[in-house]
Formats: C-alpha cells, structure tokens, sequence
C-alpha cells in the first residue's frame, strides 16, 4: 500500500517507525519487537536511516523482511546526508528494485562531528529537493516528509518553516509525519496553520511513548519540542523508578492518543524505539485489539 492510499480508508491509518540495530541483540530485540506488533495490522512499518546515512544498507534489508517475511508495507527513510545525486538515483534504483515502494523523504541531520549540514558535492541541501528527485524518477512511489509543531529548530521563525514544509508537499509529497510532541495543542495549532497555507494532504501526528524521562529529555532539547510543566512534575517526582515513569508516560500517551483520535486526526505514527510493550498497551486502551 502507498502512504497516499493509507489515509484514504474509513479507519484512521496506523504506523510504528523502528531503527536498524547495531548489534546482533539488538537484532533480536526488534524481531521481537515486530512479532509483537505485527498483529495490529500496522498499515506500514517504516525504518530509519542512520544519521549521515550510516544504516543506508540495513534500512533496505530491514524494509525487506517487514515485507517478505511478516507480509507488512515497509517505508524506507531516505536523507541527502553525505550523498551526491548519482549516490541518491542509485540508492533510489537498489531500494526500488526489492520492492520497496514508499519513502520517508528527509533532509538528515549532520554527523555527529559535524556542527551544521553541509551537502555533500553535486548533492542537495533540502529535502523539498530530494521530493523532487524522487518524484522525477518514480513519480509512483509514496512519499512522506516531516512536519515540526514547534518549528524546527533551525527554522528563522514559524512561517518559514511552514513555507519550506508547504515546498516539499508541492514538490509532491502524500503526507507529513510530525515531529513528537506532548501537548495535544501544539499539534492542533500546527494542523489548522497547514490547512491556512493550503497544505491539503494528510498531517500525521507523531507519538513518542514516555518509558524513560531522562532519554525524553534529551530526545525534546535536541528537537526543540516543549513539555507540559505538570507532567515533567510528575515524572521528576519518580525520577529513580522507572517502572512508575513507564506508566506514567504510557497513561499519558493513551489520553494524549484518545484526545487527538476525537479531534479526527488521519491516523497516529508511534516512534516504538524498537520496544513493543507501551505501544501494545496504548493501542490495547485505544480499541485497537491485535487480529
């Protein structure tokens, strides 16, 4: 199934994102991880791509054992970091030919030595360029972009960042993913501006369950997502149990999954960090009963 044809069902859409593993625990980890989750039918898993495209290879395996093996729609992430354009038509060509028929179109973020992006020789700098690239080539393929609630941090100021986001959806973009967010109303705000600038394609929220408060907080001061006050209190308060933020974060997220579902989103998009366990229980809450 294409992204593009995912939210045009009577039900709202469902998709997990997971990362290729370092190690061969980790491996097993998310062979578990989506034995578990694979019952609830997601309508694609996506997989990301390591940062300065460390994973480009692991990606595509991964997307092809979602897909050979568990009988899911895979979408594989796809950046510009360190890639000239032959690199991008090349990946492009590999990915294509084992089946893979939708993208996560991003721009990267720079490796880790590095302290801004710096396109690569004969590359691109924007993933509205990328969207164009892909879409000139394998104009069939569904696409997805990133949407950030809170501005991504780099943007000048909101309305540009909303004026680059609209670029990648006429470049040709089926849908936006957003970045992870916990105060519903960011979210909202974020939809009623994108449909004011004439963005008129699906904007997905992104869910990131709260099972450890101290990766959360490194994971929001990296993106520049803010976080409710009350609910930092509370997480603060059990800081040395973490069973008790696990619940705490899931409680949240399954009101924070109810609240957006009322409010008619097109679907949710759980960042799962290769564990099962919140997401099965938020689905569970939510009505979702694995087939």
């Amino acid at each position: 199934m294409r992204i593009g044809d995912v939210y045009r069902q009577s039900r709202p859409g469902l998709s997990i994102e997971i990362f290729p593993p370092k190690t061969p625990a980790g491996d097993r980890l998310l062979y578990q991880t989506l034995d578990q989750l694979s019952p609830y039918a997601p309508d694609f898993v996506s997989c990301t791509y390591g940062a300065g495209g460390t994973t480009q290879q692991r990606t595509i395996e991964w997307c092809q054992y979602i897909q050979e093996q568990l009988e899911l729609t895979a979408t594989a992430h796809f950046t510009c970091v360190g890639a000239s354009r032959g690199d991008l038509q090349d990946w492009l060509a590999t990915a294509t030919s084992k089946g893979i028929s939708n993208i996560m179109a991003l721009r990267g973020d720079p490796p880790r030595a590095a302290d801004h992006f710096q396109p690569a020789s004969d590359g691109l700098s924007y993933a509205n360029q990328l969207v164009t690239l892909i879409r000139s080539g394998y104009p069939d393929l569904g696409i997805g972009v990133a949407g950030y609630p809170e501005k991504h941090p780099e943007a000048r100021s909101a309305a540009s960042d909303l004026d680059y986001l609209k670029g990648k959806v006429d470049a040709g973009a089926d849908a936006v993913f957003t970045q992870l967010f916990y105060a519903n109303d960011c979210f909202l705000t974020f939809r009623d501006r994108c449909d004011q600038a004439g963005i008129q394609v699906p904007i997905i929220p992104g869910i990131m369950p709260i099972t450890e408060f101290s990766r959360i907080q490194r994971i929001t001061a990296m993106c520049g997502a803010s976080f409710p006050t009350q609910l930092a209190q509370r997480l603060e308060a059990v800081q040395h149990d973490k069973q008790a933020q696990y619940e705490i974060g899931v409680e949240h997220a399954i009101a924070q999954c109810a609240d957006l579902q009322a409010n008619a989103v097109a679907g949710l998009h759980f960042y799962a960090l290769n564990r099962s366990d919140a997401c099965r229980e938020i689905l569970d809450a939510l009505g979702r009963k694995p087939a």
